[in-house]
């Protein structure tokens, strides 16, 4: 849970948020134009900045809770943030998943690497560099390599639609996601989500109202049973993150 979170930055407002929860197993979409709090979101909300004031708690699944960074960091993914997470453009695929999946400690020898990409229908891209990947195929590719992660039950896809493709291609892959079991916070333009069918007031006020992203769609697994999107590419959805006890 986000509580009255402030980022400020040198100039003006980061992002300014009352409120915003996220479980697993839930799919929560957040609308607002690039350079409306994104980033900052993106970062308190998974550990990796403290906010000005506020607070991002943490509830495990026996009640306990915590608002350690560490924690959050431990149990979060950040799935190609710009400027931040993004993998360079140049390189291709593979050596993406080489270095994702050395991160993840679970090998990273072309051998992985190959069965990797067998494993989630997406060999076919082996060679081809990441700003050639159509737009779903690197959500779902760089997703997948998130989730790898120990430990990781919250994901935070950052503005999968700069790189084109239709938003129901990507939204319903992230639904996928948190179908699996994991929470799943996506961040889109306004214009994205009005397509997803998201009913969005025109932004206006001052500077800390624009730098607030708004939440637009919320889905959990039932909804997503009676979603008639699906994905434009198989994605290895067929287990729910292992959960020790007393993770969230």
């Amino acid at each position: 849970m986000v509580r009255d979170v402030h980022v400020v930055g040198r100039r003006a407002p980061m992002l300014h948020l009352e409120t915003l929860t996220l479980a697993t197993g839930e799919c929560v979409l957040v609308a607002g134009e690039p350079g409306q709090g994104h980033t900052a979101l993106a970062l308190v909300a998974t550990g990796r900045l403290a906010p000005f004031e506020g607070s991002v708690v943490l509830t495990a699944a026996d009640g306990s809770t915590s608002t350690a960074r560490d924690v959050l960091r431990r149990v979060s993914g950040v799935v190609d943030l710009p400027g931040i997470s993004e993998p360079d453009d140049t390189l291709t695929t593979a050596t993406v998943v080489a270095e994702e999946l050395a991160l993840a400690r679970t090998g990273s020898r072309r051998s992985h690497v190959h069965r990797w990409l067998e494993s989630h229908e997406l060999a076919t891209y082996r060679d081809v560099r990441m700003d050639d990947l159509p737009g779903p195929v690197r959500t779902a590719l760089l997703t997948s390599l998130t989730a790898e992660r120990p430990g990781v039950r919250f994901l935070v896809i950052s503005l999968p639609d700069r790189h084109g493709g239709e938003p129901a291609a990507w939204w319903s892959i992230a639904q996928a996601f948190a179908a699996r079991g994991y929470g799943v916070l996506v961040q889109c333009s306004r214009s994205s989500a009005r397509e997803l069918g998201a009913t969005l007031e025109p932004a206006r006020g001052d500077a800390s109202q624009r730098a607030t992203p708004v939440e637009s769609l919320r889905t959990g697994v039932d909804q997503m049973a009676e979603s008639s999107h699906v994905p434009e590419l198989t994605v290895d959805l067929d287990e729910r993150p292992p959960a020790a006890d007393g993770t969230p």
